[in-house]
């Protein structure tokens, strides 16, 4: 199931990145990279293996990666701009050389320990990321730039921090939609049934499609009024605390629509007037 994952999340971020040569070439520098690849598998060890916390290694890192991208292409779109562009400290290419690879570095943090990892991702991906942008950028000065709205994505991925930048909004945001059939971005045991593994096991699908009101619409389909618990919890902590509230729409569904199997507690959530609304017939 992981390996299906990451490829059809690589062959989205492909997709995504055509037509922009620069992060291009830092994605195929990343896939090749054996100091990336371990510090996914180390991230997964602690956070998974002795934590028992949900993936937060490679298939983790690449769905975030193409849904981040993905709801960079719609905010563009619609005139958004990314604020490395709208402060002219970079052009559309370099915003996606930030976008990919603070998704892909922001949970490495979790091989020193979970509590704080987003600091230890920060302090861990600076290495990384010097290495992996000398590929494609010779000037130092602009380097350090890339480098910088790299990391504070990174740093700032978690509901907690406030994410300043575009950038490292749609990073954070999406971090939060890899959440289907038991992908949860919450810590729970299989082995028990509480709120966390009902909900976590409620997910049917997450997309992020352009929206009828705002940009961006995050649809969520639930089998299960618990699902509702995600979505709260995580997803929409995560668009509170990011610089993107104006241009997003959490829709949250449980489906099917006519099934009489789940008796339904919530039918719908929907983000309204910054807000959570739910929605009951």
């Amino acid at each position: 199931m992981s390996s299906k994952l990451v490829m059809e999340a690589e062959r989205e971020i492909e997709g995504l990145l055509r037509g922009f040569p620069k992060a291009l070439r830092v994605w195929e520098a990343v896939k090749k990279d054996p100091e990336v690849a371990a510090s996914w598998e180390m991230a997964n060890y602690i956070a998974v293996r002795k934590m028992k916390y949900s993936d937060h290694g490679e298939a983790h890192a690449k769905i975030v990666a193409a849904n981040a991208l993905k709801m960079l292409d719609l905010l563009e779109e619609a005139g958004v701009e990314p604020d490395i562009v709208r402060d002219g400290l970079g052009d559309r290419d370099d915003a996606r050389v930030v976008v990919l690879l603070a998704a892909l570095l922001h949970d490495i943090g979790n091989q020193v320990d979970r509590e704080g990892h987003g600091f230890y991702s920060a302090v861990l991906a600076s290495g990384v990321v010097n290495r992996l942008l000398s590929t494609v950028y010779e000037d130092p000065c602009k380097r350090t730039v890339i480098k910088g709205f790299i990391l504070h994505a990174i740093h700032t991925h978690m509901e907690e921090a406030l994410s300043r930048t575009i950038e490292a909004s749609v990073v954070k945001v999406a971090d939060g939609t890899d959440m289907t059939k038991g992908r949860s971005r919450l810590p729970f045991d299989m082995g028990n049934v509480n709120i966390h593994t009902v909900s976590a096991m409620s997910i049917e699908r997450v997309e992020v499609a352009r929206g009828s009101e705002k940009p961006v619409e995050i649809r969520v389909y639930m089998t299960n009024s618990a699902g509702i618990f995600q979505v709260e919890e995580i997803l929409y902590r995560k668009l509170e605390s990011s610089a993107i509230t104006d241009y997003v729409d959490i829709l949250a569904v449980t489906v099917p629509e006519g099934s009489p199997v789940d008796e339904r507690v919530v039918r719908k959530i929907v983000t309204m007037g910054g807000r959570l609304k739910h929605l009951t017939d």
